[in-house]
């Protein structure tokens, strides 16, 4: 007997990747993308849920504009990023009680760069023993919320400026 794990948001990404649009997914030009997965958006940079994430409540912290190296940052993109990264596991912190965190950066394909062209911070919750048969075995991430009630709980919980 087959198992079946349940992902509907997926079909957008297997859409696009059938021929559907090429832009850059951390551009901001969907309406509905960014209602539903931007947790917070500043003046140079924001923070949304990672729509395929390694874990639940997965963010990324992105500048608004689309660069791809560190080094191309200004200091106030570098300095806001680094706020909304401290926001987000403040945010995390109060609505998921992880045990830690993962936070970090691909940066080239080889590195594991699903999007090269629009530098990403990834901010990853984790909890003692996330680590079960599923990903090991079956290579099957279970995400018990979707990203969008997820984005609901931290936009709810959102630390003061």
């Amino acid at each position: 007997m087959t198992e079946r794990l349940w992902a509907p948001w997926r079909l957008e990404y297997v859409a696009g990747a059938a021929g559907g649009s090429q832009g850059c997914i951390f551009c901001l030009d969907d309406p509905d993308r960014e209602r539903d997965l931007v947790v917070r958006r500043g003046e140079r940079a924001y923070v949304l849920m990672n729509l395929y994430p390694y874990a639940n409540g997965h963010l990324m912290v992105a500048p608004l504009r689309h660069i791809a190296e560190p080094g191309d940052l200004e200091a106030g993109e570098q300095a806001e990023m680094w706020a909304l990264l401290d926001r987000s596991l403040r945010a995390l912190s109060a609505v998921m009680s992880p045990h830690g965190f993962n936070v970090g950066m691909n940066l080239g394909r080889v590195a594991g760069a699903g999007v090269e062209g629009h530098l990403h911070l990834h901010v990853v919750p984790r909890w003692n023993g996330d680590t079960n048969f599923m990903p090991v075995l079956a290579d099957v991430r279970v995400m018990p919320e979707h990203v969008a009630r997820t984005a609901e709980k931290l936009r709810a919980a959102w630390p003061a400026e």
